[in-house]
């Protein structure tokens, strides 16, 4: 999936998608953001954002990878971040 399909990246975070009849979606962090606590709240902070836009974007598969700087963003940042690699991506409805 992380080749052959569409990909956005932003300072916080990458993107992935594939269109597909089910909806499925994967918060990834790895090491790089530090330790257990920190990806945990990467990956909650990522899945805060994408619950808010569930109805209005496309049925496939969606993973979304924290990356350091999502720290660095508060969450009206982030969620600008989001709706810009959304609208890139050619998801919303």
């Amino acid at each position: 999936m992380y080749k052959s399909d569409k990909k956005w990246h932003t300072h916080s975070f990458v993107a992935f998608f594939s269109p597909a009849k089910d909806f499925k979606v994967a918060f990834v962090a790895s090491k790089k953001v530090g330790n257990a606590v920190m990806r945990s709240k990467s990956k909650r902070r990522l899945r805060g954002m994408f619950v808010s836009f569930e109805k209005q974007v496309a049925t496939g598969s969606y993973i979304f990878v924290a990356k350091q700087k999502i720290f660095e963003k508060d969450p009206k940042e982030l969620k600008r971040d989001f709706i810009f690699a959304l609208k890139r991506l050619e998801l919303l409805k």
